[in-house]
Parts: C-alpha cells; structure tokens; sequence
C-alpha cells in the first residue's frame, strides 16, 4: 500500500534531518559543511520523490527550477536545509527541513523537521492551535535573526510587542504552531520553499496564514519568489492586520 502523502512529508523530512544531523557530528569547515548539507539533503529528497512520487513535480531550493511544474497537479516544494547559516554554528538548534505538497492551487501535506530540536510537525498529526495572547499583553514577535523587518519601530507604536530573533523560517514558524511565541512576521525577502511547509502545517493547525497586507499565500506560481508572511493564531489576526496596514509595511 502506498504511504499518505502526510506520512510522506514526515519520514522524508525526518530522514533528512536526520541525515544533516550525521553530517553535522563530522564538523569540518563550516562553508563546506553548509555547502554539503544544502546538496546532501536535496540530492536524498529529490531521489526519494522521483522513487516514491514518480509522476510529481519538484521545486526545491537547490535543484534546477522546471517549468513543467507549473502545468502539474502536484508538486512538491521543499526546502533541504533551511537555516543554512545556523546549520554551521555548532550551538544552534534553530534549522529545519521543509517537505510539502501543493496540489490544484493548495497546499494540501507538509512536514518541518527540527533535527537538532529532536522534532518533526506535519500534517500527519497536526498540533491544537495555540491561543491568541491575552489582552494587555506584549506580543511575542518572531523575526529574522539577520534581516528584521524595517517596519518594526513603526508597528511597536501601536502595540506592545516582544521581540525574539530567531534563525531558520521554519523554526520560527513551528515555535509560532508549538505557542513558544505568537505571531512570525516577515519581509524582504523570501521564496515559495522558505514557507510552503511552514504554512501547510500551520493552516492544518488552525493558524492563521497571510501575506502582510492579508492577502493569500500562492505557490507554484512561476515566480517563486514570495518576500513576506505572517503566522499567527486567528484571533490575533485582525489586531496584527490592522496595525500592519497602518504602518506601510512597504515603507522602509
């Protein structure tokens, strides 16, 4: 019998990290150990999908990008290592291995692998959604340890808010889905495989996921960039739109 596709997700994600994990006990040159894992990883996923998956398409961070895949029913968009510069730093536990499905215009499986954090959340098993933090009380923002979103001094102004860098978007996306944080906020910069498996496990969750401006997240569009994103339990959704709205998140 063949394996769900969120069955999939979970053991493709898990094996990879897995297999990261090993590479990483090894040590070495940390550009070198990066450049090995990115490859490592995909070369395994993409062996395993074209196996398990024959007739899928594949859009992965480190693999050629074919076109054919925007005529297909079902795609596969993952990310091998996400968090690159983390997976070098010894002492860091927030990278991940992000496996989904996009099927017909949805992202319908995925998995988020935190090796170093001993964990895997799919869509297999979806955690209960956290709930919203209580009134009055700051709002535990995720953002990118390098690139935080300029608009942040505009947005504080209009509510409370904790900041906690954090590495990997898929690490930040599941401290959000785990209720370690609130809400994950990003602009700048992002691409389809940086938050497909965030978000299919998020939405199967319950969460709430957008573009800042509240607009749908679209994959396997033929641009696959995809700059900017905010997960977020739903009753935490409006506040946080209506404060985004109002400080232009495209202003700098």
């Amino acid at each position: 019998m063949m394996m769900d596709d969120h069955r999939l997700a979970h053991d493709l994600a898990a094996q990879a990290g897995e297999l990261l994990l090993a590479l990483r006990a090894d040590g070495g040159d940390p550009r070198e150990l990066r450049d090995a894992g990115d490859r490592r990883s995909h070369e395994f996923l993409a062996s395993q999908l074209s196996q398990l998956r024959p007739g899928d398409a594949v859009l992965s961070e480190e693999g050629r990008d074919d076109p054919a895949r925007l005529a297909a029913e079902r795609v596969w968009i993952v990310d091998p290592l996400d968090g690159t510069r983390e997976f070098g730093e010894p002492d860091r536990a927030d990278w991940a291995v992000h496996v989904a499905l996009w099927e017909r215009g949805a992202l319908t499986a995925g998995a988020v692998a935190l090796p170093a954090q001993g964990r895997v959340l799919s869509t297999a098993q979806p955690p209960a959604a956290p709930p919203a933090p209580p009134p009055g009380q700051p709002v535990r923002v995720l953002v990118s340890r390098t690139r935080p979103p300029a608009f942040l001094d505009r947005l504080a102004e209009r509510i409370e808010l904790t900041l906690i860098p954090m590495g990997s978007a898929g690490a930040k996306a599941a401290a959000v889905i785990t209720g370690d944080a609130d809400a994950y906020l990003h602009s700048g910069g992002q691409y389809e495989w940086d938050s497909a498996a965030p978000v299919a496990v998020a939405q199967a969750a319950g969460l709430h996921t957008s573009r800042l401006d509240g607009s749908v997240l679209a994959y396997n569009q033929a641009d696959p960039s995809l700059p900017d994103i905010l997960i977020c339990p739903a009753g935490l959704a409006g506040t946080l739109l209506d404060c985004l709205r109002a400080v232009d998140c495209s202003a700098v």
